[in-house]
Formats: structure tokens, sequence, C-alpha cells
């Protein structure tokens, strides 16, 4: 089963409820206390985490409470320059990056000018930047490669901003979820922020239902109060039925080279989320050879797949179509050897027998670099976990 990250907006969502949740769903609240130290604001914030309950429902309210009240108009190269200056993984870097970048090409789209010329008011604060600079180091210490979103409340009417009162929600946050499904909900009041739009822009979820088992489940909550719970409800989930989510992509090739097939592609296959690939050679139309490219995916990167197989073959259409998967219970171990150490991968048959197989990149890559045959490496691994057991 792959894990996913379930959010459920019921109540909106916003920088400091993305952050409570993702710091108790990774166990991080004293390494949130970390994070003005991080990004060298330690002299000028600092994070006070306090417990609240919302309608009844215990959790932790993250709240950044700047020690010197400033007023810093920042533009977007300002705190790219920030964040680049920070002590935050390369990873967590970039995805704060792309946030703020989501932001800013909406704003500037609203404002009609170029984005390099915004002035982020609110998102320039100190406290903004780092909720979002909090959040991409959860998501980057979580690791979770898909989401999917359940819901999601925007909240309706009026907001005082420093351009003064705009419908909720806001222009910009209107532009960032276009194409996400959204409802009002029942209360005036802004419950989804810039902030907040943003992280589930980034975060790309799937919007299709599908069916999830939970592993474990955090909230954060809002500094406001409604009537209904304001708090956003994230969880580590495992999708349930893995194979209602799988599709077969296909497409029949005759007039590429052969060349840009190769491992760039290949690689490009994998690195945009392809579980697995194959090519078979085919006779297609008026008896020219040709090639059919088969892709298996999951639901979520069904798009982004398509669209590198269209933008980088000759090919001008696709097909696609859902597809079934037995697969064997399997785990990987690590193995001593004289030769070093080298992962292997264990799988059960359903009549309770063992499959066991070295991992030929690592084997591959020794065997090259100390110039030893790959079938003396592999029989010395399998012999070691042969004694091992």
């Amino acid at each position: 089963m792959s894990k996913i990250l379930k959010i459920e907006a019921f109540s909106g969502a916003s920088g400091d409820m993305f952050l409570g949740a993702l710091a108790q769903l990774s166990d991080g609240f004293e390494e949130l206390k970390k994070l003005p130290s991080l990004l060298n604001f330690d002299d000028q914030a600092e994070i006070v985490i306090s417990d609240v309950k919302k309608n009844g429902i215990a959790c932790k309210h993250v709240k950044v409470v700047e020690k010197v009240k400033q007023h810093h108009h920042r533009h977007l190269t300002d705190i790219i320059s920030l964040i680049n200056r920070s002590s935050l993984t390369e990873n967590a870097k970039k995805i704060a990056i792309d946030i703020f970048g989501i932001i800013g090409k909406a704003e500037a789209e609203v404002h009609n000018i170029p984005i390099e010329k915004i002035h982020f008011h609110e998102i320039g604060a100190v406290d903004s930047i780092i909720d979002i600079c909090g959040t991409a180091y959860f998501l980057d210490k979580i690791n979770i490669k898909e989401s999917y979103l359940a819901s999601l409340i925007t909240g309706k009417g009026f907001v005082n901003t420093a351009h003064g009162q705009l419908p909720v929600p806001c222009p910009a946050t209107k532009l960032i979820i276009e194409g996400i499904p959204y409802t009002y909900g029942d209360e005036e009041g802004e419950r989804l922020t810039p902030t907040g739009a943003a992280i589930i822009k980034y975060l790309d979820p799937v919007i299709d239902p599908v069916s999830t088992t939970d592993i474990q489940t955090a909230y954060g909550a809002g500094e406001k109060d409604f009537i209904s719970p304001n708090v956003l409800r994230l969880s580590i989930s495992e999708i349930s039925d893995t194979n209602k989510n799988l599709f077969v992509i296909e497409t029949n090739i005759d007039d590429a080279n052969n060349e840009y097939l190769g491992l760039e592609f290949q690689n490009k296959l994998f690195d945009h989320g392809a579980i697995d690939f194959h090519y078979t050679q085919v006779i297609m139309k008026k008896g020219r050879p040709g090639i059919l490219l088969s892709v298996i995916c999951s639901r979520n990167d069904l798009e982004k797949i398509s669209n590198l197989i269209l933008n980088y073959t000759t090919t001008i259409g696709i097909r696609y179509y859902p597809v079934d998967r037995i697969e064997l219970e399997r785990k990987v171990e690590k193995i001593e050897t004289d030769f070093g150490s080298f992962h292997i991968k264990i799988s059960k048959t359903p009549d309770g027998k063992e499959k066991v197989k070295p991992e030929s990149e690592e084997i591959l890559k020794y065997a090259s670099a100390n110039n030893v045959s790959p079938n003396v490496i592999s029989k010395a691994i399998l012999d070691a976990y042969g004694n091992n057991k």
C-alpha cells in the first residue's frame, strides 16, 4: 500500500494550521521551536505553542510572535534570498520557494504587474515566512509523495487586507485554487488564506475520491473561532485498494529516433512517477515496424506522465485505462558481506516460500568500481543471507 497525505480542510486552511498539524504528525514540536534560528530570525521572532480546544477537539495552536514589530514589504527575490541563506535542507528550501512562487504568480496576475515587482505584505511578514518555511520543513521530513484533498471550505463575505476590503475568497486565493473543487461554507469570514491555498496547490492533491486507511491523524488549530471547529485535519493514510488507482498508459510509436527513447527518457518516466514500463515491438499500420510503450502509474501521476510522453516523443496521442495488480508481500534488508553492505529484496509467495533478490544496481556499481564479477558478489550476498537465517 502507498502512503498518502489526506487533507480535510472542512474549516479552511492557513499556514499556522498546516504547521501545527504537520508538527503533530511528525512529532516535531520541539523542532518547531528551532525554526526561527534555522531562518536567522532568532532575534526577531519566537514560536509559542499552546494547548487549545476547538469545539472539544484538543489540539495545539502554533503562533509566531515577533519580538520587535516590523513592517517589511518584501519582494519575492528578497524572500528567496532569505530562504537560500537559511539552514533548511535543499529540498525544504525548494518546497518553500515553490509555495511562495505560487502566491507571487497569483498576486502578480491580480495586480497586473510583473512578479518581480510584487510587494508581499502579510505574506512577507516574519510570521508568514516561518509558517511557509516550517511547513516546507515538515513536508520534507515526512516525505509524502502523494496527497488527497477530501474537502475544502473557503468562507464567504469580506475581509480587511493591506489593500482594503476584499471579497472572500480573496482574489489571490481564488486564482490559486482554480481547478480545485471547493465550497463557501455556512459562515462569514476568511477560512482559506492565500498561504493555505498555496500549500494545497503545491501538494497537487488527487481530487477524485479514493478509499484510504488512516494510520495517523493530526489537527492544526486556527486562531479564529467559528461555530464549526476551526481546525485543519491531516492524516497519513494508505490507499486501501491500490489497484483501483493504477492505470496503464499506452502509445504506439513508429517515427521516433530510438536513440531518444533510451535511458534519459526512461529515467524521466521514473522521475515523473512511473511504477514500471516496458517496450514491445509491434507491426503497425502500413506494415511499419514500431514500438508499443506501456507505462504503469498511479492516478495522481497520470497527467504528468501523459504530458511527458506527448512532449518528449513523436506520438500525437495516447490511451489509458485502469488496471488491477497482485503484488507479493515484500521487505528490504541490509546484508553484510566481505565486499561490504548490500540490500536484498525478500518477497513471500502465497505458499509461504521466499524469493530473495539482491539489488542489481548496488552490485553493478561495486563490480565496476572494484573490477569484480557481479556474479561473484551476488553469490556472496545470497550465501551471507542464507548463513544469517
